[in-house]
């Protein structure tokens, strides 16, 4: 919200505070102000001017020669290349010794052997967005009205005078959506008295009645609707003071009839619209729900197709104004409307809100009406708006009001008590303080005792709803920084991260020490993305939004790779191959096709790898990522955690997935082994439905790892006793997989093996088609003595005999 500082001061004295002083007064106050800008961006010596006449340079086609009266009895000849320029225009000149915004300074010069004292400016040039202006005033000089004092400042006329504070309103302030409301809390802050603006209507002898009639058939999103006629208006542009307003607070004038919609607007926070009466057929409005299949033509020229939970505007047979969001083109004002029937009234928030999103149509009325209007200025902004298009437009107002539904809203009623006021502050305000508070906010109260009270709250303040509100207020107007500090009492506990908090923590900067960049993504996807890669929850139902910002975020996810996809192959567009990227989000799990209950949210870590892992230098050629690069993002996590010894893989072919190269995330847990997740290459079919190279995957289910995670630290002593190294080479099958091997040979070597690595596997046509050959290194070491050379070859001999039994595997001499 903009607010003129010259505008302020018609309702709330505030002539003892600088804008600077206002804006930290509503920033202290709860109401945040971003920044006050002067609408004088450094036009000095600019005044308004006379063109007398008007002749072509002698020596240039484009240049024209004028003599420019400014009041000072001295008619000055200016140089003017404008197109526009015209004798018997009133214009702003910048005199020699003037300035201009950038530091331009105005001298005597010549222009084609023509002497110029002066420039006539365009408003550019005085440094107002000139596409704030009127159309007719964007292009060339600024042609002023008629009847200006010549000589007067251009800074008084334009109302470049003024400054511009800028507030940052919470969704809960929609009352300082209007000059009057931040009026309103201005008084409260200064203590001083608020004037409301004059909206007594002269009408005339005709009846409203008998030219419009209103009807409402859907009172849930339109309880009140109120309409004005107006007889015999002339359309012409707006007084140059409610320009300058409007343009103050970043509205384009456009005529008088919409200038005065939206100067009421921004006063009251009431929209308005205003309806060519003659195109209304028989005069009859009709508030209802879009039929199935209607069709508007809306302000701006698009046809929209209506949905049947939208409310309209429509006479006697068509729709003319999609309520609250835009009017129709049917019924729009032009230079030819003569008669004008003039709308107020309350719309359901949620309702306009649909609509405009729908639509893409956010404008200051429907951000108003989403927000919630205050019921009580429907008709004051109404009788506002005629009362000055019968000033500014010439318009006779019809006598009374039509209208249907109600104004009255029951009154909201808040008790509260000193006690409680204090308690919650920590102050010691007397009875007399706070009723004092509550005269400064204009909020009525009765006094059942001495130290309890009922407040009426008013209807403009729609974020009143129970006592703490009221108590908020009152420490608001107390003022925050006079607030007494107050030790805490009893036991206090350092905050702390609980355990979850602290694995995500740790896990994020173990991965980006790896060298990957974490990423964070939308919730949302599309349901192709959601239903693309396997599911760790059985086959969950996408909970798709009521209201998706597009198709492509239309659903909540269920997986967090079809994002990380998504990322990658938006890098790889833009020519960057290398993509080491991982996720810690949470996805939502239902399998409801109907809800009835909140989705399960579920923690989830998701990582992707493609392109290669090293640069290429001058001796040594870039290597692709593999499947054990991601495996070792994983046994990092593994060992971080301290689950090393409890997370295995085992071979899978996951959906989407490759078949050859994915596997299955396994967690030894009290119950079993639990499937968390999985690891490997997208399937090559994706790949290239995506335009990728070779892409690793990994995404393991954060809730299964949290009551095992183990962050505790182990010293052990480093061995002093020496160790004993035997390499073996066995034959298996080559659907086999080398784990299972590792994890027998554990078994059955017991404490006394150390470790056990495959350093190599070869397969080969001596071994035939169908086998492999694994080689593995085991070291066997005694903590207390060093081992015999029987020991370990009768402990060694142990494990050959296992794998031979247990996988018929043949050892290679």
């Amino acid at each position: 919200m903009k607010v003129s500082y010259q505008w302020l001061k018609q309702y709330v004295d505030v002539s003892g505070f600088s804008a600077q002083e206002l804006a930290e007064k509503l920033t202290r106050g709860g109401i945040e102000v971003d920044g006050v800008e002067a609408r004088n961006q450094g036009v000095t010596q600019v005044v308004v001017g006379y063109v007398k006449s008007k002749e072509k340079h002698p020596d240039a086609d484009k240049l024209n020669v004028c003599k420019v009266d400014v009041g000072t009895g001295e008619e000055l000849q200016i140089v003017c290349g404008a197109r526009n320029v015209d004798a018997g225009q009133h214009v702003p000149v910048a005199v020699v010794g003037a300035k201009l915004p950038g530091g331009m300074a105005i001298k005597r010069a010549k222009l084609r052997g023509v002497e110029s004292q002066g420039m006539i400016c365009s408003a550019k040039e005085l440094g107002i967005n000139d596409k704030l202006l009127p159309k007719e005033q964007q292009e060339g000089i600024l042609v002023l009205p008629e009847g200006l004092t010549l000589g007067t400042p251009i800074t008084e006329v334009l109302g470049l005078d003024d400054e511009v504070l800028d507030l940052d309103l919470t969704p809960n302030r929609s009352d300082a959506l209007s000059m009057l409301g931040v009026a309103y809390e201005m008084a409260a802050l200064t203590g001083a008295d608020v004037k409301l603006p004059d909206n007594q209507v002269q009408a005339a002898s005709i009846e409203a009645k008998d030219y419009i009639s209103v009807s409402i058939a859907a009172p849930e999103q339109c309880p009140h609707y109120a309409a004005r006629y107006i007889k015999g208006i002339k359309v012409a542009p707006s007084p140059q003071w409610m320009q300058n307003r409007l343009i103050a607070a970043g509205v384009r004038p456009i005529n008088n009839v919409v200038d005065i919609t939206n100067y009421v607007m921004l006063e009251y926070g009431q929209p308005l619209h205003a309806f060519d009466a003659d195109k209304v057929e028989g005069g009859q409005i009709h508030v209802r729900l879009a039929h199935e299949g209607e069709e508007l033509e809306t302000l701006d020229g698009q046809v929209r197709k209506l949905e049947p939970q939208m409310l309209v505007i429509a006479d006697a047979s068509r729709a003319i104004a999609l309520a609250g969001v835009m009017g129709g083109a049917n019924t729009e004002v032009s230079g030819d409307t003569v008669n004008l029937l003039l709308e107020s009234a309350r719309f359901d928030g949620g309702t306009v809100r649909k609509a405009s999103r729908k639509f893409g149509l956010r404008s200051e009325a429907s951000i108003r009406f989403e927000k919630e209007v205050d019921p009580a200025r429907v008709l004051e902004a109404l009788d506002r708006a005629a009362a000055l298009m019968a000033e500014h437009a010439e318009g006779l107002v019809a006598d009374g009001i039509v209208s249907a539904g109600s104004p009255d809203k029951e009154p909201v009623q808040i008790a509260v008590t000193c006690s409680r006021i204090n308690g919650y502050l920590g102050t010691e305000l007397s009875g007399l303080e706070i009723k004092t508070i509550f005269g400064r906010l204009n909020l009525d109260y009765e006094e059942p005792s001495a130290d309890s009270y009922i407040v009426t709250v008013p209807s403009r303040r729609g974020d009143f709803a129970h006592d703490v509100d009221i108590i908020e207020e009152v420490a608001r107007l107390y003022g925050y920084d006079n607030i007494p500090t107050t030790p805490i009492e009893g036991a206090t506990t350092p905050g702390a991260l609980n355990g979850p908090q602290a694995v995500r923590r740790k896990l994020r900067r173990r991965l980006t020490d790896a060298g990957l960049h974490e990423v964070i993504s939308y919730s949302f996807t599309s349901p192709e993305r959601a239903g693309l890669l396997p599911q760790l929850t059985g086959n969950p139902v996408p909970v798709r939004l009521a209201m998706p910002m597009s198709e492509d975020r239309s659903v909540l996810r269920t997986s967090l790779i079809g994002n990380l996809l998504d990322i990658a192959a938006y890098n790889r567009n833009r020519k960057t191959d290398n993509v080491a990227i991982f996720e810690l989000g949470s996805v939502f799990v239902t399998d409801e096709a109907e809800l009835t209950r909140q989705p399960q949210e579920v923690q989830k870590l998701a990582a992707l790898l493609t392109g290669s892992r090293t640069r290429a230098q001058w001796n040594v050629k870039p290597a692709a990522v593999d499947f054990y690069d991601m495996k070792g993002v994983l046994e990092a996590v593994a060992e971080l955690l301290g689950l090393s010894a409890k997370i295995t893989l085992k071979a899978a072919a996951p959906e989407h997935m490759h078949p050859g190269r994915s596997a299955e995330v396994l967690l030894a847990t009290p119950r079993g082994q639990e499937v968390i997740g999985y690891i490997g290459q997208l399937h090559p079919d994706v790949q290239r439905e995506l335009d990728l190279t070779d892409t690793y995957i990994m995404e393991i289910n954060l809730e299964a790892l949290y009551a095992e995670v183990d962050l505790s630290i182990v010293y052990r002593a480093l061995p002093r006793f020496p160790a004993s190294s035997r390499d073996i080479a066995v034959v298996i099958d080559r659907s086999q997989d080398a784990g299972s091997l590792t994890a027998a040979i554990a078994e059955t070597a017991g404490e006394l093996l150390e470790s056990v690595e495959v350093f190599d596997i070869y397969t080969g046509e001596k071994l035939g088609a169908d086998k492999k050959s694994v080689a593995l290194a085991l070291v066997y070491r005694h903590a207390e003595r060093t081992l015999t050379d029987e020991e370990v070859s009768e402990l060694h001999a142990k494990v050959v005999e296992r794998l031979e039994q247990s996988f018929q595997a043949e050892l290679r001499k």
